[in-house]
């Protein structure tokens, strides 16, 4: 570990072997245990190496300020399945701890029938939807993700929180790292605003409106009234389109989840080779990727850059170098891993 200075903050550069270390004690402080501790850091420090910080170990926090982290917590059970379906209930327990174990059911239920629709409810914060499209894909299953969130991004045209910020993610099999296709339904990401809302940064401007329905690039009055859907003015019934469909997948867990909620999650999963050999289905859906990357760039475009590209070269890069975090985030872990909930972030 080595500690830093600029003109903003201190950083603290952290190996992954110690970045891993103090995400899994700072779970273990906050009541987890350790295979529970080390599910919840794989996820986040998987995004902080793919360069995403807010959702990396700062996430963490996150969780323990989350309303339903002191709530009962539940074994995960199966309540109804079919073969290649199945309707799980999450017990209250952490998202990316949930989300996780159901993706390797997804895998193994697509394997065993060719196919998988797996529904999810009774969880929350299942943080990135690429953590596990990836995870699908590697196993060589095509797979589609959504999420129905709780209520943050209001509908176009309005400036209440109606629907959440709702992401749609998808995974293909290919000769190398999978095609992964993550994104969110609001003009802005609830980990990335609430990260801002912590270390007192700013957002963008046309991504949110205060509580009083007027414009803010304050990240905690933003909190308190309500993202957009993406588009902005002109495009922004695209968002709350896709928004409300990812809605309606969820709803296919109500009777499973409390009245008052309306979280739900959706997998479908299917094996390429119910349609053509898996080795023909990755040679193609390669031979496409090189296609469009050779695309003529426009004037100013150092090259074409395909969904997730970035994000696996800047894992490979961190991997050996390391991720940075905001002193103010590792001093609040090290609270965490000392048994201190009042961790101060």
């Amino acid at each position: 570990m080595s500690l830093s200075n600029s003109m903003a903050n201190a950083r603290v550069h952290l190996t992954v072997a110690e970045a891993r270390a103090l995400g899994e004690a700072a779970m273990r402080g906050a009541g987890y245990d350790a295979d529970d501790a080390r599910l919840l850091t794989d996820h986040v420090l998987d995004a902080a190496l793919c360069g995403y910080e807010y959702s990396g170990l700062p996430k963490l926090l996150n969780v323990v300020d989350a309303a339903d982290f002191g709530l009962p917590r539940r074994p995960i059970t199966t309540l109804r399945e079919s073969g290649p379906t199945a309707v799980i209930d999450g017990g209250n327990n952490t998202g990316m701890v949930v989300a996780a174990r159901v993706a390797q059911t997804v895998i193994d239920r697509a394997q065993a029938h060719g196919l998988a629709i797996v529904s999810l409810a009774n969880t929350w914060m299942t943080g990135r939807s690429a953590y596990y499209c990836e995870m699908i894909a590697r196993a060589g299953l095509v797979v589609i993700h959504t999420v129905a969130s709780p209520p943050s991004v209001a509908p176009f045209g309005g400036t209440s929180p109606a629907l959440g910020t709702n992401p749609i993610a998808f995974g293909f099999p290919t000769e190398g790292d999978p095609l992964v296709i993550d994104m969110g339904t609001s003009a802005f990401m609830g980990t990335d605003l609430q990260f801002r809302d912590r270390m007192g940064i700013p957002i963008p401007e046309g991504v949110a409106l205060g509580p009083d329905g007027r414009p803010t690039t304050d990240a905690h009055v933003a909190r308190q009234g309500t993202l957009l859907p993406f588009g902005g003015k002109e495009g922004g019934y695209k968002g709350f389109g896709l928004a409300l469909a990812m809605d309606a997948l969820g709803a296919l867990t109500f009777g499973l989840r409390p009245e008052s909620g309306v979280s739900g999650y959706l997998f479908i999963a299917f094996k390429p080779d119910l349609f053509l050999p898996l080795d023909e289905y990755r040679r193609e859906v390669t031979r496409r990727i090189d296609t469009i990357k050779a695309n003529p760039p426009q004037e100013g475009v150092a090259e074409i850059r395909i969904p997730g590209e970035r994000a696996y070269r800047t894992r490979a890069r961190l991997l050996q170098e390391g991720i940075e975090i905001d002193l103010k985030i590792h001093q609040a872990l090290q609270r965490l891993a000392e048994g201190h909930l009042d961790h101060g972030g």
